[in-house]
């Protein structure tokens, strides 16, 4: 069975090819990095694997089904969550509640029902103590006991990122796409990050998808590695493969610097 796949896949604004027929396949339960340069395509591939996109061409399989094109809830029920590169939380509520909104998708109780809940023994209370268990778990994963019941506007940074994260587990992907994790923290906020997404593989056996433009963090997590620049693949491999190939040093340092870091 194919477990994730992308396959052809393109992607035009106008005249503009975002992507070029880019394709790969993840193996469940590995970490698998795309990177490259500002404006390669890397963000507008996110946005066509959980249906924000829809892409002009090729396809994108997941458990053998053909998700392209189907909106963003679909993709979510279908076992696959994702993170942004920029901060999405509610910053007036507290953390327990942000993270609980990634269970939407298992609450069978309508809003009139739940406003209706009387007791724990009712149907509406038993789904809300379930969730709310599932919730703890991620909070005690990700250590945010101290922030559970603060609101979010006014957290670190690094710990809103955190709780982002726990939103997207909260909705048990079995893929689960990471936008920029690292993007504006500090070295020691980079390494928790590092042990989180070990954990999460690990613990879990969630199979992740990675952008991150911290190379020491993308070369030391990723079992594979794709490189992107301007929406095409240039490379893919192990970490000490990418890291050395030349396409791929030409697209970061530029020609003529690539000729000088692989030597006379």
């Amino acid at each position: 069975m194919t477990f994730f796949a992308v396959e052809d896949l393109s992607m035009t604004f106008g005249g503009l090819k975002a992507l070029d027929k880019v394709s790969f396949e993840i193996t469940r339960g590995e970490i698998f990095a795309v990177i490259g340069p500002n404006g390669a395509g890397k963000t507008t591939l996110f946005n066509c694997i959980n249906g924000i996109y829809p892409p002009t061409g090729g396809d994108i399989v997941f458990k053998n089904n053909n998700i392209r094109g189907l909106k963003p809830d679909r993709v979510a029920k279908a076992g696959i969550a994702r993170t942004f590169q920029n901060i999405e939380l509610f910053s007036n509520m507290n953390t327990m509640e942000n993270i609980m909104i990634g269970r939407h998708l298992f609450m069978k109780t309508g809003l009139l029902r739940g406003g209706l809940m009387w007791g724990r023994r009712s149907f509406a209370g038993k789904e809300e103590i379930e969730n709310r268990r599932k919730v703890e778990q991620i909070i005690d994963l990700l250590e945010l006991q101290t922030f559970r019941s603060k609101f979010v506007g006014g957290l670190p940074y690094g710990i809103q990122k955190k709780i982002e994260l726990g939103r997207a587990l909260a909705a048990e992907p079995e893929l689960l796409l990471l936008d920029e994790p690292c993007a504006g923290m500090n070295a020691e906020e980079k390494q928790d990050v590092v042990f989180w997404i070990k954990d999460i593989q690990d613990e879990l056996g969630i199979t992740i998808l990675l952008i991150e433009h911290d190379m020491n963090m993308v070369m030391d997590i990723s079992n594979r590695i794709l490189v992107l620049n301007f929406g095409r693949p240039i490379a893919m491999g192990v970490p000490d493969e990418v890291s050395v190939h030349p396409e791929v040093l030409k697209a970061y340092l530029g020609e003529d610097d690539a000729d000088d870091a692989s030597g006379p």
